[in-house]
């Protein structure tokens, strides 16, 4: 199979979507790789190395679009990537299609077999090619929130984890999952008074468990969530409800009632974001003031550390991409209904129930659709 690695164009991303050692296990398979030309550079990974892995590099995004029978990336494609994608062609990246109508419109227009990271599932009910970029922004957040929460940042003036005789930061984390545990770690970790709210009582109790009593571990409730927002000096959003839109769980009526100069993080941007003020913004320009509270809701944190992140994404994804490679998109997403569950969009077809129903499509079973 010809795969194309196109670099990325999103506003301060300079994450890839497959590294050198990535390149080597599909060429070794018998593959053709196609990198786009410094496709990689700004993150240490030069022209050089993919060449000595076995990959061919190309000059234009164009060029890759046209010729791939894969395209792998990171981020959803934007508009104009989009329109170069065709009818057969397959893409396994990361989509988000719940709060994005135009790009759902755009890649059934495509005619091309659509693969999303984060809903591909493996048998312990988890993501595990969103889990690696939600471990980073997790620990992100706690660094940018306790940036963010310094004076000259036009936040609080706090120091997250206190000194002697003064208090530390409360943080509150909305969401156990994977985010909210490393969001955790991060904020124990630097002394802070964390509060984690989750409505499952075992996950509760694994994490009580997991941090020793470290932090405190409260059931999930909008009352819980209003009470524990207002005493509070960071606010994490890490909540997910995997290929679907978040749920408004911090209302501005809420945040009004915040300390001014508080921070709220939302992670949970991706899928639309998980508090009712919350509006993607970039690296460039990460944060804005509503309420008097500092939102800090860049869409694609892990591009902030996009060395770490491009390793860390490509050890997941790759054997998913071997499978695709071997076996063709068609094979391999029938024989793996873990892989299935990642199908998004097939020949202008959506196949991923919570999209179809936020954005009106009808939806067609993955399978029924791949027969089709």
């Amino acid at each position: 199979m010809l795969i194309g690695v196109p670099k990325e164009i999103k506003n301060q991303e300079y994450r890839i979507g497959l590294t050198p050692a990535g390149v080597v296990e599909l060429v070794t398979r018998g593959h053709e790789v196609i990198v786009e030309n410094y496709g990689a550079t700004e993150i240490g990974f030069e022209n050089e190395q993919y060449q000595s892995a076995g990959a061919s590099i190309v000059d234009s995004p164009e060029e890759i679009f046209e010729r791939a029978e894969m395209i792998i990336k990171v981020k959803e494609p934007q508009a104009n990537e989009c329109k170069m994608l065709h009818e057969g062609q397959l893409l396994f990246t990361y989509l988000h299609l719940a709060p994005d109508p135009d790009q759902t419109r755009l890649l059934v227009a495509s005619g091309a077999t659509c693969v999303a990271y984060e809903t591909v599932t493996d048998e312990s009910g988890g993501l595990p090619l969103l889990a690696p970029m939600s471990e980073v922004a997790g620990r992100m957040s706690i660094q940018a929130g306790a940036h963010h929460l310094e004076k000259a940042q036009g936040g609080l003036g706090t120091l997250l984890g206190g000194v002697p005789g003064v208090a530390a930061s409360r943080v509150l984390i909305i969401g156990g999952g994977v985010v909210g545990t490393q969001a955790a770690t991060m904020a124990v970790g630097m002394g802070a008074d964390v509060t984690i709210v989750d409505r499952s009582l075992p996950r509760l109790r694994q994490l009580d468990s997991i941090f020793n009593g470290r932090l405190k571990c409260v059931y999930s409730t909008s009352e819980a969530i209003r009470n524990h927002a207002l005493e509070s000096d960071l606010v994490i959003g890490a909540v997910l409800v995997p290929g679907a839109a978040a749920p408004k769980l911090l209302t501005r009526k809420i945040l009004k009632d915040m300390k001014k100069g508080a921070v709220v993080v939302d992670v949970a941007i991706d899928q639309g974001g998980c508090f009712e003020t919350s509006r993607a913004t970039t690296h460039q320009d990460p944060t804005y003031i509503e309420e008097g509270v500092i939102h800090y809701c860049v869409a694609n944190m892990p591009g902030g550390v996009a060395r770490t992140s491009t390793i860390a994404l490509t050890n997941a994804t790759l054997p998913f991409v071997v499978s695709l490679a071997n076996q063709g998109a068609a094979k391999a997403l029938w024989a793996d209904k873990h892989l299935l569950n990642g199908l998004n969009v097939h020949a202008g077809m959506v196949t991923y129930k919570a999209v179809a129903e936020v954005l009106g499509y009808d939806f067609i079973d993955p399978r029924e659709a791949l027969h089709a």
